[in-house]
Parts: C-alpha cells; structure tokens; sequence
C-alpha cells in the first residue's frame, strides 16, 4: 500500500502518476497516463498537482484567528489585486495560520470545477489539489527554479510560486532577480542563461514528477480542496456507522429534552413561590414598593443603595468620564454607538483588527472595571467589535 499517490494534471490535460511510501521515497518513476484502480485503491493519501498558471498566490493581512470569520474577508481584501470577480473565485487558505499574514492560493470555480471532471473521469477523487509551482520547496536563502521544455516553475518563497513559459521567466528575472537561484532543469539541452544570480544549476536532469514528490511537503498547503470543494468520497465506507450514531444521538437527546423539560417546569414552580416569599418579604420591610412592579430583589437593592446614599462614581456619566480619556487617546479605533442598561455600558467600536480590540480592552481595565469583548465581526476597512463594561472587578 502507498502512502501517497501523487498525480499530475499537466497543462495540456495529460497525466502522470507516482506513488511514494510512507518516508516520501518514490516506489517507481513517474508514470504517463492515470494510475490503474488498484494503485487507486491501496493509497492512503491522493494529492493533484495542477497547471500553477490559473492559480494565483498572494499574501494577505490574517485579520482574525477565526477561520470561518477569516474565510469571509479574505476575498475583499484581496479584491482589488484580482482581475476577476470574487463571486467567481474560490479562494484557498492554509490550514494554521499563527502569523500575522498568510498565502491565499486564488482559482476560477470553473476551472476548479473541470479540474475535478477530468480526473473524476479516471476514478481519480483526490484528497488534496495544490498548485504545481507550490510543490517546490521554499528556500530561506533564495528561489527554486525547475525548466521543462518551454515551461519553468518558480518558487520564489513561501507566499510567492509563480508558471512561466521561457521568454516571459527571462523577462521576469531581468526585473525581479532574486538573491540566489537554484535551478533544476530537465531539458536535454545546454545550461540556460539567466539574467540571475545563479547559486547551484542541475543540467539534464530526469523525471520531474519524482523531483516534485521530493520536494513537496508532507501536508502541502494551501489545499485547493476546501469549503465546498472539500473531498468527501472517504467519507463513504462509514456513512452507514455515522447514521447508526446519529440515531442513537438523537434519541438521547430527545430523552435530555424530557428530563430537561421537566425539571424546568419543576424549577419555573419554585421560582414562582420564591418571588412569593421574597415580595412578602419586601412588603412587610418597605411597605411603599407593595405596589411597585419590577424584580423584589432588585428594588431592595435600590432602596438599600438609597439609604445609604448611593455609590460613589456609579452611574452613566460616572462611567464616561473614567472610560473617556482613553477612547479619545485612541487614534486608531472608532465609537459607533453605545448602550447602557442595568449598570452595564457596552460599547460599538470599529477597529482595524482584533488586536487593536483588545489593546482597547486591555486599557480599560487598568481602570479597575469588568470589561470583555461579546463580539467581533468582520467590516469593510476593518472589524466591528462590542465591548460589555461592568462596576469593579469582583
């Protein structure tokens, strides 16, 4: 069995297969065509190797560690680099992201879509599809270069691979040479010459598939196959176990909600004769509330708060002026609205990104008060966020 069956979609349709094992070494060389069933059905792991001239890889800010939330902007902030519509685009992101930017790898949904046709067309489901330029590996001290007849693939580093034919590769070298170059060229003609500074060149070399399978990384990323492209056909042997667990669930969430239902109408009716108790109570202390609606907790609370002369700072306009100086010091973040309810101000803030956020947050509570962040949603130009500001930390 393999441990990984690389296949490749070259750029006039035809194909070529190599599996590797479970170290990475090729079990054979590259094969030409589509891999028979059974080398198909032994491999653990199928990754497509795709035409990197409609792929476009770019780099962009991660304006949010939610990936849901990140997925969404994405395509907006890149809009402008792209010649296409965005509704027209599927837009690939790795699969960790710790960095405070990210390499988006962009393909047309048709072109995605054909992609999977025709390898779909062999048997072939693939578990991942990557850009063939993204199989080189990235070079701290310079670019990889690998020449195939007319076709060159340059990986310039991790955020930038890039197809080119031989006039448009020499073109592109002239203007934007990296520092060193590593070139693998698998044409059986003499050495090329580059407008580059050239680090190491492999002349005639063979087999570029099995070079490529050295070169790519044990998880390849970013993985063309997500959102609604994500593979699901391996899925398929355990559907029927899944079903037989989703029954199961649900009949025992459906008893949960029978307990849960009861004891809630056992708790409603013990709430109810509290509330009782607790009004007789206010009734026979403050014989002025009888008449008041309103929680008798709470208008305990209020009397007792009365009597003693109310708090010292509490209030609205109280709250404003602690919490002022520190909006208006802050250049980078907007107020778009407020809210103040049950001793509780919460706050509507535009801010370029959640760690501006939460610097605000952060200041805030150097003053001594309960303060958190109960949502951030994406916004053109940045993020909205809503703050919750409580009395003093308990």
């Amino acid at each position: 069995m393999s441990d990984r069956l690389l296949i490749r979609l070259h750029p006039d349709g035809q194909l070529s297969w190599l599996a590797q094992d479970a170290g990475g070494r090729a079990l054979s060389a590259a094969n030409a065509g589509a891999p028979p069933a059974a080398t198909l059905a032994r491999a653990r792991n199928i990754v497509a190797l795709v035409p990197s001239e409609q792929v476009v890889v770019l780099e962009t800010d991660a304006v949010s560690t939610r990936r849901t939330q990140l997925a969404k902007a994405v395509p907006f902030a890149l809009e402008d680099q792209l010649a296409s519509p965005v509704e027209d685009l599927h837009f690939a992101l790795p699969a960790r992201f710790d960095a405070s930017r990210i390499t988006v790898a962009v393909v047309a949904r048709s072109a995605l879509r054909e992609w999977l046709d025709a390898l779909a067309q062999h048997g072939i489901h693939p578990d991942a599809m990557i850009a063939d330029a993204l199989a080189l590996r990235a070079r701290a001290d310079g670019a990889t270069l690998a020449i195939e007849g007319e076709r060159a693939l340059l990986r310039m580093n991790a955020a930038h691979a890039f197809a080119f034919d031989l006039p448009a590769l020499t073109q592109w070298l002239g203007v934007a040479a990296p520092q060193s170059l590593a070139v693998h060229d698998f044409r059986d003609a003499p050495r090329l010459g580059l407008p580059a500074a050239v680090g190491e060149y492999h002349e005639r070399q063979r087999d570029a598939l099995a070079f490529l399978a050295g070169q790519l990384a044990r998880e390849p990323e970013p993985n063309l196959l997500q959102g609604e492209f994500a593979p699901a056909h391996r899925h398929v042997p355990v559907v029927r176990l899944w079903r037989r667990a989703a029954v199961a669930v649900a009949a025992a969430i459906a008893l949960m909600l029978l307990y849960a239902g009861a004891d809630w109408l056992r708790l409603s009716r013990e709430s109810a004769r509290l509330e009782g108790q607790q009004r007789d109570a206010l009734r026979a202390a403050l014989p002025e509330f009888a008449a008041v609606a309103g929680d008798p907790r709470q208008l305990m609370e209020s009397a007792l708060t009365r009597m003693r002369g109310g708090g010292e700072g509490a209030g609205l306009v109280a709250l404003l002026n602690r919490i002022g100086p520190i909006l208006a010091a802050t250049t980078r973040v907007t107020l778009k609205g407020i809210e103040y309810r049950n001793e509780t101000l919460e706050l509507g803030l535009r801010a370029p990104d959640v760690p501006a956020l939460d610097l605000v947050r952060e200041q805030l509570a150097t003053l001594g008060l309960s303060v958190e962040v109960t949502a951030v949603n994406s916004a053109e130009g940045g993020i909205d966020g809503r703050l919750r500001i409580g009395g003093a930390k308990r």
